[in-house]
């Protein structure tokens, strides 16, 4: 039995983590015959091709509203989750899409709900990214069903589109096992990501949902719960329309705490987790709105008088004229697969840290200046330096308010760090490592075991931005999902329950 004063986030977090001594016994052969498919199909339903709205070369779209429309869908939902290349692989085909995946297994399912205009009829839509359409696999009104689900949400009464993303268990459960929820939800995050920058890109401003109810919205989107589970809702408010500029609202709600549970068996920890993570309909069957704690404004930790303190105020990322250039970044990123060793500078560690966590300094480029997060007080954010010039080796809180890095520890990291990433080459050869933890149990006493969910996919927002930074500056990039948990925690020298989310490293590509 697990200890009664631990959570079940706790509980998994701990089960899951990475062991040295344990791994190599615990790890089986992949069953490539049963190797999932990242896409979605249905037998029945209308398509709506978005592919020739994704060139503008013709007169309609200035003269034709509904083609505005429609090439304005077509590319949020391309720079979203949209197929960017195709590679070979053992005889076949791997499908690499505009956000990154832990494996290209691509857990996430887009889908777009649309209250009822005048070029998009009311229903349930599934984004067909093979092909670049949407299924319209049910027809009917289902705008009120998605409002009380959500404990009618105020971004829901003026806005006629909402984003749902749901996550495909089995997808990243085939290779990662138990551990594939945390994965889950960082790609969630990185999807997120997308969103939020394609919608600036597009006119629309992406309002975040986090606290739902779960069954409500399963049940809306006729999936089995099983197999699959809503991770996500967005209110999509298209900012031509005066009337759906929305202030920005709370995006998570909290769930219950579970410390009573039994032994759950390897293979089936991740479902049950989930299920137990789930907002659930009030007692007498309506939909009652939980109550949260009032957000905390807690200051930058690790404020020693001893530290080295960097100032990160840098210039920020130019974008292009009308966000040109982001539209080409999101399209050509990819995961970098080996560092050259070479060092980065300084200035450009701090444009990488400006751009993910700095959005206010892009207000003039017409980027949201305060884009949703679940809660970004609750996550830590550490860099361990290998080779920036200008900066001495070691381990570096970044404290996002002072904006400034702070030393809190001296050496170089590189051996430790080739170790803690599994051995991968991308932990040694980078020249910066950045690493986001959180204090699990306070995380929890403030949202219940469904900030886990959170967690993950704050991390994997912030660490899409910083892909897209680090594209954009033509630097390498990768993020690593899998590493040993307690190891990183000896490196950064941070207590033992610190939990750590994301490693994303930052080099110079091979």
């Amino acid at each position: 039995m697990p200890e009664i004063h631990q959570s079940i986030a706790q509980h998994y977090h701990e089960r899951t983590k990475y062991d040295p001594d344990t791994l190599a016994s615990k790890s089986q052969r992949i069953d490539w015959a049963k190797q999932p498919v990242p896409f979605k199909e249905y037998k029945i339903g209308n398509d709506f091709d978005l592919k020739p709205y994704l060139q503008e070369t013709s007169e309609e779209f200035a003269t034709n509203p509904d083609a505005q429309l429609w090439r304005r869908i077509s590319l949020l939902l391309f720079h979203s989750y949209g197929l960017t290349a195709r590679m070979p692989s053992l005889g076949s085909a791997v499908y690499l899409r505009s956000a990154p995946s832990a494996g290209g297994l691509y857990p996430a399912e887009v889908y777009l709900v649309s209250r009822g205009t005048p070029f998009l009829p009311p229903g349930l839509y599934n984004y067909q990214c093979r092909n670049h359409s949407l299924k319209h696999f049910w027809e009917s009104d289902v705008w009120q069903a998605l409002q009380a689900a959500c404990f009618w949400n105020p971004c829901l009464e003026n806005t006629q589109l909402a984003i749902i993303i749901t996550g495909v268990f089995y997808r990243s459960a085939w290779r990662y096992e138990d551990r594939a929820y945390r994965r889950i939800f960082l790609d969630t995050g990185h999807l997120l990501g997308n969103i939020e920058l394609a919608g600036a890109i597009t006119d629309y401003r992406p309002h975040l949902i986090g606290g739902f109810i779960d069954e409500a919205v399963n049940e809306l989107l006729y999936i089995d719960s099983e197999q699959e589970g809503a991770t996500a809702v967005l209110a999509l408010a298209d900012l031509l329309d005066i009337r759906q500029n929305l202030p920005v609202g709370p995006t998570a709600l909290p769930s219950s705490t579970e410390t009573n549970y039994p032994y759950v068996p390897d293979g089936e920890l991740l479902k049950y987790f989930h299920h137990h993570t789930e907002i659930q309909t009030g007692t007498s069957g309506k939909m009652t709105l939980p109550t949260v704690q009032p957000e905390k404004s807690l200051e930058d930790k690790y404020n020693f008088s001893f530290c080295d303190k960097i100032s990160t105020a840098t210039t920020p990322i130019d974008w292009g004229e009308n966000l040109s250039e982001l539209a080409n970044t999101i399209y050509k990123r990819r995961s970098t697969r080996a560092y050259s060793g070479d060092d980065l500078t300084l200035d450009e560690l701090k444009s990488l840290l400006d751009f993910t966590y700095q959005p206010q300094n892009y207000i003039d480029q017409n980027l949201d200046h305060h884009p949703d997060y679940f809660d970004l007080n609750l996550i830590e954010t550490f860099v361990a330096v290998s080779g920036v010039k200008g900066l001495e080796a070691g381990c570096y809180y970044y404290a996002p308010k002072a904006q400034e890095l702070r030393q809190i520890r001296f050496k170089n990291f590189r051996r430790e760090l080739h170790f803690l990433c599994l051995g991968q080459e991308l932990g040694r050869d980078a020249a910066a490592v950045l690493c986001h933890t959180a204090d699990l149990k306070s995380a929890i006493a403030q949202y219940g075991d469904r900030v886990y969910r959170y967690l993950h996919m704050d991390a994997g927002h912030l660490g899409q931005r910083l892909n897209l930074a680090a594209i954009r500056l033509n630097l390498g990039v990768s993020g690593i999902g899998g590493f040993f948990d307690d190891q990183v925690n000896e490196v950064l020298g941070i207590p033992a329950d610190e939990a750590v989310l994301y490693i994303t490293t930052l080099g110079r590509q091979r």
